[in-house]
């Protein structure tokens, strides 16, 4: 099971990796995403998660969850949706004003500094 966690969390960083070096936004923000997800895995898995154990010190109970990777990981996801849900606004924002969804800024099929037809 550790072995398809830890591929999984490489899987998803490669991936978001790959993606955030593309030259339009939207595999940007999709990117973005999938690096925010294999944090939370990442975030999820150090705390070593167990079954069935309260997540609190009671009475007569010997062993139990820590709450904190759990805490960790609910206020990744919040602050990850306000982070993409802003990416996105800003994306079409620089859509609507240049005509176009690359990057840089350029035009579609304008040579860059290099050259090079891209």
């Amino acid at each position: 099971m550790e072995f398809l966690v830890a591929s999984s969390i490489g899987l998803l960083t490669t991936c978001g990796t790959y993606l955030l070096l593309r030259g339009r936004t939207f595999p940007v923000v999709v990117g973005l995403a999938l690096l925010s997800y294999a944090v939370n895995v990442f975030l999820f898995a150090m705390g070593r998660l167990t079954i069935n154990m309260p997540p609190i010190l009671r009475e007569g109970v010997t062993e139990y969850t820590d709450p904190l990777p759990q805490a960790l990981v609910l206020t990744a996801i919040v602050i990850s949706f306000g982070m993409t849900a802003l990416i996105v606004v800003l994306s079409i924002r620089t859509f609507l004003e240049i005509g176009n969804d690359h990057v840089d800024g350029r035009p579609v099929g304008a040579p860059s500094e290099a050259g090079d037809k891209n």
